[in-house]
């Protein structure tokens, strides 16, 4: 599933010295794997909010009182259960196509009716916004949007480095590096972001009544959609997104964590 989290990317450049600054490692909720995080919370809130403006401005919303009804009771009950220190929360419904949904730093929820066919009803939804509303309280953009800093940084000490050298030397080198980056990396890095939503947010939807067994249910339906979109094609080591299958499983293998905390 394509889901987005990162909109504000292209917003990196602006605060890339500041950053440099607040060299941190912090730990993600509920799964307390460590990550690199270079930006301040009030960096991330402020990256979320311009994206989330911008998006309003681009993309018409929903005028559909019963869809915005329903996005705004889900979102409400996920937000109740995640652990967003001084959150903004907002839940809105673009028109849109496109079968996707994302969360900006800050609480800045959006879904686009493209997906709502997928969805089905008032659980599958809790399923996309619970793995949106983790990865902000994860604060996976930001690790992301470090993790690029870095490699950066790395590369340009690289191209020092090799400027003596001959320039097919240097081409051949920056190439093997940022392929090297993205595949063992970057790539392997946005998988494991997006399993760890997937774990999160199935404990939010649990935690705010709603059975997590719905969340297999909608990535099976998600699953099928992406094979009749012709989604399937791309080799496992090349994907920003666990392979359908592997997620499908690894819910199976959290259910009994999630049920645990399941108050219906």
């Amino acid at each position: 599933m394509n889901i987005r989290f990162d909109p504000f990317a292209r917003e990196l450049g602006k605060f890339g010295v500041m950053a440099l600054l607040l060299v941190s490692c912090t730990t993600v909720p509920e799964t307390g794997r460590k990550q690199l995080t270079l930006f301040s919370s009030a960096q991330e809130m402020e990256l979320g909010l311009t994206s989330f403006q911008q998006m309003k401005k681009d993309v018409p919303l929903s005028k559909d009182s019963q869809l915005n009804a329903l996005m705004q009771r889900v979102g409400w009950r996920i937000a109740a259960v995640a652990e967003l220190p001084n959150a903004q929360w907002e839940f809105l419904v673009f028109e849109s196509k496109e079968a996707n949904a994302f969360c900006l730093p800050g609480g800045k929820v959006g879904i686009y009716t493209g997906i709502l066919p997928i969805t089905k009803d008032e659980a599958g939804l809790a399923t996309v916004i619970g793995h949106e509303v983790a990865h902000a309280v994860a604060r996976h953009g930001n690790a992301r949007m470090s993790e690029a800093l870095v490699m950066q940084g790395v590369g340009q000490l690289l191209g020092a480095a090799l400027s003596a050298s001959d320039s097919r030397v240097q081409a051949a080198s920056m190439l093997a590096y940022g392929l090297g980056t993205q595949v063992g990396r970057a790539l392997p890095h946005s998988r494991l972001q997006e399993s760890e939503a997937d774990h999160i947010g199935l404990l939010y939807m649990a935690r705010a009544g709603y059975n997590p067994e719905a969340a297999i249910g909608f990535w099976q339906r998600f699953a099928e959609y992406n094979r009749t979109a012709g989604g399937g094609g791309t080799p496992a080591f090349l994907r920003t997104h666990p392979l359908d299958e592997t997620r499908i499983q690894q819910l199976r293998d959290w259910m009994p964590e999630a049920k645990a905390g399941y108050k219906p």
